[in-house]
């Protein structure tokens, strides 16, 4: 008996151990880069891979964290104002949130632009070596949005005519502004009343955040797909007339992540370097898809662990994809810069000056828009007098761009409710440490 005893037995520290997400997603990202790689060679297996099987198991993945976004920020939200917020202090979080974001997305414009003055991205690049492509549908989306512009045309599409319509369409500045009221709302009905309805919307915002979990397993064979459609349409070999461009947005991220967050962080006692280790997992998906949306459940849960209080993390975090986009804001600056050197334009000092503020307003609330970007870009090229069609050069390549764009726009979305909760006095620093050395063990 003593013998089967010990054959059966096996010994837990033999067990092969368990691969980790990140290492996951890290590998589903290099089989998709050599898959794309592959079929960029192979232009007729190309198109039958890409439609037929790559882009729907993308698309799938971002069907499936799109799908519990809006019930993750709607019950998170109601459930952190009416149950430990108030009225008050929800103002006070709201206007320093505000006032930080817009301190730090104009710095990353004019930072844009500073960069831009100083590597000239577009000079001496040959028109005739550039890649041509399409955008006449996105200049007639910028045509019909220029006329939705302004703070008041903002304010106007930030309140809901019907709810249910702009959860449908995923609009979360509308849900964020509901969620606001209905928090509220519901923190003013007697207490017999608002204890089952926050116990209800607790247990759903719960749930999702499991059913989050399971769409994540998902996540490495998303990715994986993502990426292999980005390298077998565009290859690498497109990418050589516009490597300039390439890596001056880069360097523009890597300056503005190290320099102004890497300060940030280090006012307010943290390191960003240690927040990147914090959220690699989010940072892998978001660069490879392209798609900061899918990891906004994600990034809420782990701010929260990591000692930001639920009713700062819901409230920040949501806000922040719509006004607290830093890889926008570089880009701004650099795309446009980039354009007027194609052309030999000069933009002086006061030309410059003015977009700047055209910018400020621009970027905020075009989340929702489709090739958002792009239609930001086109407006500010309009309102600068500059040609729109040098916009269909960088059209090619401007999803490799958007890849690190995405990521940083992530990492200012997970930097800013720390900021913003070490601001209010609400941060546990405690819960931060042990949630590190949880990550450590």
């Amino acid at each position: 008996m003593e013998s089967v005893m010990e054959t059966t037995h096996v010994d837990p520290a033999r067990r092969a151990p368990r691969v980790g997400l990140a290492w996951q997603i890290l590998i589903g990202l290099i089989v998709g880069i050599g898959v794309g790689v592959v079929l960029n060679r192979f232009p007729q297996l190309r198109e039958a891979a890409i439609g037929g099987f790559l882009q729907p198991a993308g698309d799938i993945f971002i069907r499936l964290i799109k799908m519990v976004v809006v019930p993750i920020v709607f019950t998170s939200m109601v459930a952190g104002i009416a149950g430990v917020g108030d009225g008050r202090s929800l103002g006070r979080i709201g206007l320093k949130t505000l006032i930080y974001f817009e301190i730090i997305t104009t710095i990353a414009i004019v930072l844009g632009l500073v960069i831009g003055n100083v590597l000239h991205p577009g000079a001496g690049t040959d028109l005739s070596q550039l890649a041509h492509t399409d955008i006449s549908h996105l200049q007639q989306t910028s045509q019909q949005s220029q006329g939705h512009r302004g703070f008041m045309a903002l304010l106007l599409a930030i309140i809901p005519d019907n709810i249910v319509m702009a959860m449908g369409r995923g609009d979360l500045l509308p849900v964020i502004f509901f969620s606001v009221l209905f928090g509220l709302g519901l923190q003013s009905v007697p207490e017999e009343y608002r204890k089952p309805v926050l116990a209800t919307f607790k247990g759903i915002g719960d749930a999702m955040f499991k059913v989050t979990g399971m769409v994540m397993r998902y996540a490495p064979f998303g990715v994986c797909a993502l990426i292999a459609v980005t390298v077998a349409s565009f290859g690498f070999g497109s990418l050589l007339p516009l490597i300039k461009l390439v890596a001056v947005t880069y360097l523009a991220i890597v300056v503005f992540v190290v320099v102004v967050l890497g300060i940030t962080a280090r006012v307010f006692g943290f390191s960003v370097f240690t927040l990147m280790k914090v959220i690699k997992d989010e940072l892998i998906i978001a660069f490879s898809t392209c798609s900061s949306a899918t990891v906004l459940p994600q990034l809420m849960k782990k701010m929260e662990d990591f000692g930001v209080p639920k009713s700062i993390t819901t409230f920040v975090v949501p806000t922040g994809y719509t006004f607290n986009l830093d890889g926008a804001s570089i880009y701004l600056g650099i795309g446009t810069l980039f354009v007027a050197q194609l052309y030999g334009v000069h933009l002086g000092l006061q030309e410059q000056i003015v977009l700047v503020l055209t910018m400020v307003v621009t970027s905020k609330g075009a989340a929702g828009v489709p090739g958002f970007m792009f239609v930001i870009l086109l407006t500010t090229l309009a309102s600068a007098g500059l040609p729109l069609e040098g916009l269909a050069f960088i059209a090619g390549v401007d999803r490799i761009m958007d890849m690190g764009r995405t990521a940083l726009n992530v990492v200012g979305n997970a930097l800013a409710p720390l900021v913003i909760a070490k601001w209010e006095g609400q941060y546990d620093a405690e819960k931060g440490k042990a949630y590190l050395a949880s990550l450590d063990a």
